[in-house]
């Protein structure tokens, strides 16, 4: 029995070394401030009345905050805020998108976010923003009714990572304005123009230790967020937990994710300053042919939810697909 004893001692120095590297590589990075100019906040108007937001009731019990527009009878739409942000930003979109198609539409703030996030910047658990989006269309979807999600940024990448998982087959159609695919995706600017600064050595330690079914240390910072200064920051998330991070991005293998979109429109600026806008076609067509892709001249990353030819697109979109 001697070789057992070998093998065994051999597979725990293993275990231990791996255990080793991951928490050196956790400790090995802090959370400090992104760095560069970040994203044009200046054209981004969000200081005047948004909707009164009410609220849902998301399966652990938590009430989370969703604004709505428009009425019952055509399509449910959910509009999926970026990295950072809220609900409130959106408004003016829903409402268009409301007035110009009869959809009903529903602007949530996502766990971790707004004006009462509980707490900021984190979930409970890896998955837990999709669930809340189930949970969420669960109550206001009406029997038969077509279902799209619209996401910005990161809220695009959730919306790719919803299409791939559990309640993928609950959706009809998807808009996806600059999405956030993966960090080592071919549309991918160094962080992400400024915007964000991953902590990578913390990530890859952290990812190690849930390869072996360890997440007690889920809720360590993994990325910081380059705020504008003034009011606009002040119900926004500067940080995210690994598990929040990891929650709202399309998983690991995200081709298979992006393979799993409905019918979809991928619309983005030109002078985006986040992510490559002609790259997102070779990309997201060479394993889904369901889409269609716009790319807008003299539009930057935010300013692509703004735009009344986002408007007209999405529009457009919709009364094709439902």
């Amino acid at each position: 029995m001697d070789w057992v004893m070998v093998v065994l001692r051999f597979a725990l120095v293993s275990v231990a070394i791996y255990l080793l590297i991951a928490g050196a590589l956790i400790l090995s990075q802090w959370p400090s401030k992104a760095g560069g100019d970040g994203l044009d906040f200046a054209k981004l108007d969000v200081t005047g009345d948004p909707v009164e937001p009410v609220t849902f009731l998301a399966r652990d019990g938590t009430k989370l905050a969703v604004r709505t527009h428009g009425g019952q009878g055509g399509p449910l739409a959910v509009v999926v805020h970026g990295s950072g942000g809220h609900g409130a930003a959106y408004d003016w979109l829903g409402a268009r998108i409301a007035a110009q198609t009869g959809a009903q539409v529903l602007v949530p703030d996502l766990r971790g976010h707004g004006v009462n996030p509980a707490p900021k910047g984190d979930v409970a658990y890896i998955g837990q923003l999709e669930d809340d989006l189930a949970d969420l269309i669960a109550q206001y979807r009406t029997e038969g009714q077509k279902l799209l999600l619209l996401g910005h940024s990161s809220g695009g990448g959730l919306v790719v990572r919803f299409a791939g998982g559990d309640y993928g087959d609950t959706v009809d159609a998807a808009v996806l304005l600059a999405p956030f695919l993966k960090y080592n995706a071919p549309t991918m600017r160094p962080d992400a123009g400024g915007w964000a600064r991953p902590l990578t050595r913390r990530l890859i330690g952290l990812s190690m230790l849930n390869m072996l079914g360890l997440k007690m240390l889920n809720g360590m910072t993994a990325i910081v967020f380059n705020l504008p200064e003034g009011a606009l920051a002040e119900h926004m998330a500067g940080a995210y937990s690994y598990r929040m991070n990891t929650s709202f991005s399309p998983r690991s293998d995200y081709l298979k994710d992006l393979a799993a979109l409905p019918p979809f429109v991928v619309i983005a600026g030109k002078d985006d300053e986040a992510f490559l806008a002609d790259q997102y076609q070779p990309v997201m067509a060479a394993v889904n042919d369901k889409g269609r892709y716009h790319i807008l001249d003299g539009v930057s990353h935010l300013d692509v939810f703004t735009q009344e030819k986002t408007v007209d697109l999405v529009t457009e979109f919709m009364r094709d697909r439902l």
